[in-house]
């Protein structure tokens, strides 16, 4: 009587160990779905997600339109010199925006590139006066962005 009281109570508590792993063998509780009710699949949607929608590359304009208030706020231009910086710009962007859509060899690309800069450059300088142009290029040289003014702290 004893050995099968013993008998069963192990039996008993092998059932109640077990009982977790029977049920995720059978598919309750599984991270998959269960083997009744609706089924899921493993792999999510493969449809196209937010991120992963083709943007359009910036145009010319928008390029220009950009860069404009730093420039203009930097070199202090009339409308007259802006409109002058902002019509030169817009051509050479949107020549080096159709150079690159041909997709040139490099070394072919670097000298149109070079050619498109000089004829930048000779439209500035018939446009703008000396000091202006020479602020410009060094605007240029930082990428068009402007200096931040640093404010002196008054001393009491």
């Amino acid at each position: 009587m004893k050995k099968t009281q013993l008998l069963f109570f192990g039996i008993l508590c092998l059932v109640f160990l077990s009982t977790n792993d029977l049920m995720a063998q059978y598919g309750y509780g599984s991270p998959y779905g269960s083997r009744y009710g609706r089924q899921q699949s493993i792999v999510p949607n493969a449809g196209p997600t937010p991120s992963q929608k083709e943007e359009t590359p910036p145009t010319a304009e928008e390029i220009v339109d950009e860069q404009m208030p730093a420039i203009s706020e930097e070199l202090d231009l009339d409308p007259f010199e802006q409109a002058v910086v902002r019509t030169s710009l817009l051509s050479s962007v949107q020549q080096k925006i159709e150079l690159q859509i041909l997709q040139l060899e490099p070394l072919k690309m670097k000298e149109e590139f070079e050619k498109i800069d000089a004829r930048l450059d000779e439209e500035l300088k018939a446009g703008l006066p000396e000091e202006k142009y020479n602020a410009f290029v060094e605007l240029q040289k930082n990428r068009f962005k402007a200096k931040k003014k640093k404010k002196k702290k008054k001393k009491d």
